[in-house]
């Protein structure tokens, strides 16, 4: 393995490593202000600030190559994703943990990612084989045991 892809792992890995703590800082911050809705448009906001700031300092042109009109619709989805990711996190960690609703974060990502792999969406084509799929089940597997819905809590 290269050394670009393994920083790519330690980065991914470091980055999931965060999400958790994100989620419970966010869940922290909409008990002590007007709820979980706030809390998620307040973490967008610094958000984009940080990125503002990271713009003007790399001197990244603000202005699109391509004029904003001529991009398709469903472009402005991810923006729209990662919105409803933040505001779940924020809504569930509360009642599910931060471990729960991460696995089942996790999952969803898993399930999604090899079918949308599968069949090429918005990218190469990489079939779901047999050791991909057992993967995933293992990832259920996994889910399952953290998640435990067969245990009252």
């Amino acid at each position: 393995m290269n050394r670009w892809a393994s920083l790519g792992i330690v980065i991914a890995v470091a980055i999931g490593a965060l999400l958790p703590l994100q989620a419970l800082i966010n869940a922290r911050l909409g008990t002590q202000t007007q709820g979980p809705l706030y809390a998620s448009f307040v973490s967008f906001l610094v958000g984009t600030c940080v990125l503002g700031v990271l713009l003007l300092a790399t001197r990244t042109p603000l202005a699109p190559g391509a004029p904003v009109a001529s991009l398709p619709a469903w472009i402005w989805m991810g923006g729209v994703i990662g919105a409803a990711f933040v505001f779940a996190a924020t809504l569930l960690v509360p009642k599910l943990g931060a471990g729960a609703m991460i696995c089942l974060v996790v999952l969803g990502q898993v399930v999604a990612s090899l079918l949308l792999d599968h069949f090429g969406v918005l990218g190469a084509q990489r079939p779901a084989d047999l050791v991909r799929v057992l993967g995933a089940l293992l990832v259920i597997i996994g889910a399952a045991l953290v998640v435990r819905p067969w245990h009252a809590h």
